[in-house]
């Protein structure tokens, strides 16, 4: 592959680079092909969730905007698996919604949430790479849909709940194999390739061919890259080095647990790597405490 063709990582680039409003239109370019609608990105917001700090857990990376609707969308890209998941993403759009309604503000204030999660482990059963949740009220009995009808500013106002609830897009990248020929299935080829072919026209990834270039980034940015490439590929090796030795010591001596000095070496690893104190506890079954004391 020649240099001007590698391309820098989504989960890399949302962290570092799209950011930046100069690079809005590598974003706005994903979330117009995947939302069906044109996408303008007003600014970024930052939030508990989102901050980028020493404590940011490791296979997480979260971007929180704000579009020219005054919606929010929150983009999220997961590494490795969770085990409570849908959960946790349940969890971040409450946690949005409530982040932009404050007390005595009437509920016409809150915001419609769009939830993305860009995933790079088996969720789950489904033969599709792309899935979308959304809230409608149906019928027990007729099988039609609710609408709802307000008043405001004397006029009658006909709203259905999907225009105010959540939507949720769950993108499966690993299970993407497809001859790419729309802008969307490009676009999850760049996901899971990093990948642009030199004469695309989908939205966004001509900017990206521009602007996420590897050889563009300075010596350290690279080296900084670099690191993180092989941080996850190390880390995705040791959880599955732990469930493998976790499923032969069961079936050596009856339970899932390994060798206490197994499971402190993995932990360390982990703890290294920099990987979450609760994310180590769910891998190897240490406590918090003994995983504070490596």
């Amino acid at each position: 592959m020649e240099q001007q063709d590698k391309y820098i990582r989504f989960d890399w680039a949302v962290k570092r680079l799209l950011r930046q409003k100069a690079n809005f239109g590598v974003l706005e370019g994903f979330l117009t092909v995947l939302l069906g609608e044109n996408v303008k990105i007003i600014e970024i917001l930052e939030s508990e969730s989102n901050q980028q700090t020493i404590d940011d857990k490791f296979n997480r990376v979260d971007i929180k905007a704000r579009n020219s609707k005054d919606e929010i969308i929150i983009v999220e890209i997961q590494n490795t698996r969770e085990l409570y998941y849908l959960e946790r993403i349940l969890y971040g759009v409450a946690k949005a919604i409530t982040e932009h309604i404050s007390l005595g503000e009437r509920y016409y204030a809150v915001k419609k949430i769009y939830s993305i999660s860009i995933l790079y482990f088996d969720i789950g059963k489904g033969e599709d790479y792309l899935y979308h949740g959304q809230n409608h009220f149906i019928g027990v009995h007729t099988g039609d849909r609710l609408e709802v009808t307000t008043k405001e500013k004397d006029a009658i106002v006909h709203k259905i709940p999907a225009e105010i609830f959540p939507e949720y897009f769950l993108i499966r990248v690993n299970e993407f194999d497809k001859v790419a020929v729309t802008p969307l299935e490009e676009w999850i080829e760049y996901l899971k390739t990093g990948c642009i072919r030199p004469d695309t026209t989908a939205p966004g990834l001509e900017e990206a061919r521009q602007k996420l270039i590897y050889y563009n980034m300075s010596k350290e940015e690279r080296h900084a890259y670099d690191e993180h490439l092989s941080a996850i590929m190390i880390q995705n090796d040791v959880l599955d080095g732990a469930k493998l030795e976790g499923r032969m010591e069961g079936r050596m001596e009856g339970k899932m647990e390994g060798k206490m000095e197994e499971r402190l070496e993995i932990a360390n690893n982990l703890k290294s790597l920099g990987v979450d104190i609760t994310d180590i506890h769910k891998a190897t079954g240490l406590s918090p405490e003994e995983i504070e004391k490596l």
